[in-house]
Parts: C-alpha cells; structure tokens; sequence
C-alpha cells in the first residue's frame, strides 16, 4: 500500500469530520500495526474489502468520542445503540468514499460493529497495516487501513 492509497481513506474521515463546528481535525503519524495484535478502543466498525484487494478497513474509538460525535451533530439520544451505530456508519461513509475513487471492483461489506477487543476478525496476514490516528478535541480515535496490494 502506498502513501497515495491510504490518503484516500485518510481524506474520507476528514470530510466526515470536517461539517462539524468548532474544531478542525488533525491527522497524526500513520504507524505500522502489528497485524496479531489489532489496536483498538471501545467500539470499533469494521468494513471487509474484497473485489481487486482483499483486507478490511476499520475506525476505532472510545465511547466517550462517538458519544461528544453525536452531541455535537445535535443527538440527544446517546445510547449504546447509536453509539454502534455512529462508529458503523463512520466506517462505512468512509469505505464508501473509497470505493467512489477505486471503482466498481473495490467492493465494500455492510459494517460489523464489536464493542471491546474485535475478536473473530483477522487481519489479512502478511499485510502491512497502517493505524492512522485522527486528533478531534481532545480524543484520538483511530482509522487503520490493513489491505492487501493490488496484483
């Protein structure tokens, strides 16, 4: 994966957070991630990717961002289930966002939401995964990109 891929998913999140008021967000140092041993926070939503790459795109974040997320978009309801619900759609705006720019043969999966450490989900192996924190206030949710390189 090169600089000019994972910038994709990277310009995805920022227009996600880029309507709200107040306070830009900022993009911190992408790092590589250990692939056995996926980062994560609270909630996490998670997109599989097949078609020409294989591999998975998740956003990652503490409850108590996506819970300052939906105030700030005027929710009142700060439920569990609309925090799940954010952190799915987050994922999903921005792999949606991706496949406008790779094509019809980058094909995205419905989200899968898991609360705590994504268990059953692996990570392609072999792959070279880039966390790629995202500073919103005073929280540093994280978008991680793990994909495999196109033929």
């Amino acid at each position: 994966m090169n600089e000019e891929f994972v910038n994709v998913f990277v310009e995805g999140m920022m227009r996600y957070l880029g309507h709200l008021p107040d306070v830009s967000a900022v993009v911190g140092t992408p790092y590589l991630m250990d692939t056995d041993d996926p980062v994560h926070y609270d909630i996490t939503g998670i997109i599989g990717i097949s078609g020409e790459r294989k591999g998975c795109v998740y956003f990652t974040a503490p409850r108590v961002f996506l819970s300052h997320l939906l105030a700030t978009q005027g929710e009142t309801d700060l439920s569990d289930d609309n925090l799940l619900d954010l952190s799915g759609e987050i994922a999903n705006t921005i792999a949606g966002n991706a496949r406008s720019d790779f094509g019809k043969n980058f094909q995205i999966s419905v989200p899968l939401v898991v609360e705590g450490l994504p268990t059953g989900v692996h990570l392609p192996a072999g792959v070279r995964s880039f966390a790629i924190p995202i500073s919103w206030r005073n929280y540093t949710p994280l978008l991680v990109v793990a994909l495999e390189q196109k033929n």
